[in-house]
């Protein structure tokens, strides 16, 4: 079967250092064909700088590895399986699987200890070859803190940043409300994240290869159509649409107003557009206030408007500011 298309992000994956390239097969020097131009010398492959528990990860091949005989699970709905391979087909598998290793080095044999849906959901999607967390200790806790330290300072895009949190949901029995506070980050960021999830396979892809923004991206969930995020996405693209402007057309879409209507409506309004860097402002304040900053700009003067949800989300707001 051909190589299969790797994803643009691999959640998790981002955050642990890769294991040791396989050893290149070394030929006798009579099978050794004569070079007919000047070889390259090889890379130097630096030994991998593994997690203080040993992990690391690395792309192991299907065949390799063996379900979890302990398995509690038996029962895997088929529908969500299927929507779970049509993603990895569309986008790759962000979410790397945990596995063991059973055998010794020549042959290596794996033991899958957590991602059963992942591992069923690649074999369908036709994959030779999955990234695996490969885990040297029988700690959960151990290798959980681990890459809970490794999940605060790294600089993930916003994919790889969802699919870390829903990892860690779903392997490592983390609450959303533990997950914030380990990371410093607020329950409904962590929440809003996740959402990225629920977008179109198309749209993640722009996400992770950075031609999409979180903020175009959150205005996005706001349309239930997967088709209509489709089109929207492609026209931010095309159209260089600010996330103002692109919250503006999804706002009237859902008011029962044609898209193009949005074009109408902020001429007539009077109002500037905003030039790029102060959409890059304000999304980026929104970002460390963890809501929603809006940039207007009038004839004479302009205003920011900071949204909150209760009067505890003010006060976060608020001490946020204060720092």
């Amino acid at each position: 079967m051909s190589q299969q298309r790797r994803g643009l992000g691999k959640g998790l994956g981002a955050l642990i250092p890769q294991g040791p390239a396989a050893p290149a097969p070394v030929e006798s020097a009579q099978e050794a064909p004569a070079p007919t131009e000047p070889t390259p010398e090889p890379a130097v492959v630096p030994a991998p700088n593994e997690l203080p528990d040993g992990t690391y990860i690395e792309e192991i091949a299907l065949t390799s590895i063996t379900p979890n005989p302990r398995q509690p699970r038996t029962h895997f709905d088929e529908e969500a399986l299927e929507e779970l391979r049509d993603s990895i087909v569309e986008v790759g598998l962000l979410q790397p699987i945990v596995v063991r290793k059973v055998q010794g080095e020549e042959e290596p044999l794996y033991e899958l200890i957590m991602g059963e849906r992942r591992f069923r959901a690649s074999k369908s999607a036709g994959l030779d070859r999955v990234p695996a967390i490969v885990r040297r200790t029988e700690d959960d806790e151990l290798l959980r803190e681990a890459l809970l330290e490794n999940l605060h300072r790294q600089q993930l895009n916003p994919l790889e940043e969802a699919a870390a949190y829903q990892q860690m949901l779903d392997d490592f029995g983390t609450t959303q409300e533990e997950l914030a506070q380990s990371v410093g980050k607020s329950r409904s960021h962590i929440s809003n994240t996740l959402r990225l999830l629920h977008l179109p396979g198309k749209v993640q892809t722009r996400v992770a290869a950075g031609v999409l923004s979180a903020g175009h991206a959150r205005a996005l969930l706001s349309v239930d159509d997967g088709e209509a995020q489709e089109r929207l996405a492609e026209r931010v693209n095309k159209e260089g649409l600010s996330v103002r402007a692109l919250e503006e057309i999804v706002s009237l879409r859902r008011q029962g107003h044609d898209v193009d209507e949005a074009e109408k409506s902020r001429r007539s309004s009077g109002r500037l557009s905003n030039p790029p860097q102060i959409e890059e402002w304000a999304s980026s304040f929104g970002d460390r206030l963890d809501t929603t900053v809006k940039v207007d700009i009038g004839r004479r003067k302009g205003k920011i408007v900071v949204e909150f949800a209760t009067m505890e989300d003010l006060e976060r707001i608020i001490k946020q500011i204060e720092r």
